[in-house]
């Protein structure tokens, strides 16, 4: 039997598509495995400086790995970059987007697969093997073009999944046996308006509650202004959307938003974040930002980190600007010199500790009901799972809960944000 090693590097879009090419692999006849691959698959990311040198090191990495391996490199880096990639010694293919085929919503993997010699790509109802909380892409590419975003240039105009296919594909992974799906896209809040006819996900939110045909729908990061009162509301009375929501903030300085040519306000955030607490006081909320901008100044900074003090988030997401070439920031003057930079992410990232703590501290003696994951705590050996509100928790207990939804009572939280819990009768 043939094997193969993928490598995915980045975001959750990326891994949803190395879960569904894995799939379509093994359901062709592939093996996955740990090394001495005959096919090593790289799924590059290039949102930052950074990814884009971790992707090159993993190319090189498999290839001394597996020596005589035929190695293909995918995805974002790979798009803008494939003239640097051939350089490296060793890699066999690049596989390409093509964004002029608007039919195909799976096109790279299509194209990877036809390389193979795989002609028929698997279906969206992912193996247990893989995960338990699957991720389905139903959005990809995006048309905002903030300033220092290269994302559009890689994965092109926005693009939907046909609703009724979304449907399907929810009701193959509840058959299959899931209890949770992660419904992701590069610019969820997008959702459909590229159809025809037109829709959004609202719209589709509607509908997936009205079939019940999985237990829990969780969203990943959808817009601050494309995070209406309707959705609020449906998660706020629905037993089957998870309480969480994760939002992009960026900055909390209107001068810097409006450079980074984002569509929103500071005051619009909080109102925001505060709306939610008030009709789901049990909801986390997360939120991204992104410091060291060009030309955020320490009273920016400042503004940034006292709107995220004063608000109920959970826990934040905190990335260092990395210029990209081919973006407007670029080349925007005021560059912030990099040791700031770090200072301020260090003193970001300290407040994102304080703010789970406080958020996870609040359920202390409470009963949450916990999706027990399919693989054991690697350290502790332990069941693990994660509450609809997104805390993670450990407990004691048999593999036959794996996969399933029990009630936990939350008992402790240790210096690291470690949650412990124990199952209740």
């Amino acid at each position: 039997m043939n094997k193969f090693i993928m490598i995915t590097l980045g975001c959750k879009v990326n891994q949803c598509e190395s879960e569904l090419l894995a799939e379509s692999l093994t359901a062709a006849g592939w093996e996955c495995c740990g090394q001495g691959a005959d096919l090593c698959i790289v799924n590059t990311c290039t949102v930052t400086q950074k990814a884009s040198m971790q992707s090159r090191q993993a190319i090189r990495q498999v290839i001394r790995a597996n020596p005589g391996a035929r190695v293909i490199v995918a995805g974002c880096y790979a798009q803008i970059e494939a003239d640097e990639i051939r350089k490296i010694q060793g890699v066999s293919d690049i596989i390409l987007r093509d964004f002029n085929k608007g039919a195909g919503f799976e096109i790279q993997n299509s194209n990877l697969l036809s390389a193979l010699g795989i002609s028929h790509p698997r279906s969206r109802i992912p193996d247990t093997a893989f995960r338990t909380r699957p991720f389905l892409k139903i959005q990809d590419g995006c048309n905002a073009f903030c300033t220092y975003c290269i994302v559009p240039h890689t994965r092109g105009r926005s693009r939907s999944m046909p609703p009724e296919t979304v449907l399907e594909h929810i009701r193959g992974c509840a058959a299959a046996g899931f209890c949770e799906v992660v419904l992701s896209g590069i610019h969820l809040g997008c959702y459909g308006l590229d159809l025809s006819p037109a829709l959004d996900l609202t719209a589709l939110l509607h509908r997936i509650c009205e079939t019940k045909t999985v237990k829990r729908l969780r969203l990943s990061s959808v817009e601050p202004n494309e995070l209406n009162e309707e959705i609020i509301h449906l998660a706020a009375i629905s037993d089957l959307i998870c309480k969480h929501f994760h939002i992009p903030l960026q900055s909390g300085d209107d001068r810097i938003l409006e450079q980074m040519h984002r569509p929103y306000t500071a005051e619009f955030f909080r109102e925001l974040v505060t709306k939610i607490h008030e009709q789901i006081p049990d909801a986390a909320v997360g939120a991204d930002t992104l410091i060291g901008f060009p030309g955020e100044n320490e009273a920016a900074f400042r503004n940034t980190y006292r709107l995220i003090e004063q608000l109920p988030v959970s826990y934040l997401h905190v990335f260092p600007f990395s210029p990209r070439k081919g973006t407007p920031a670029f080349n925007y003057p005021d560059k912030v010199p990099s040791n700031i930079i770090t200072a301020r992410c260090r003193d970001m990232r300290e407040l994102g500790k304080m703010k789970r703590q406080e958020f996870y501290g609040k359920f202390i003696g409470k009963s949450l009901e916990v999706l027990i994951e399919g693989r054991r705590d690697k350290s502790t050996g332990l069941l693990k799972g994660i509450s609809s509100n997104y805390i993670p928790v450990l407990l004691t207990g048999k593999d036959d809960l794996k996969n399933r939804l029990v009630k936990v009572r939350i008992e402790e939280i240790n210096g690291k944000n470690t949650v412990f819990g124990s199952i209740e009768d």
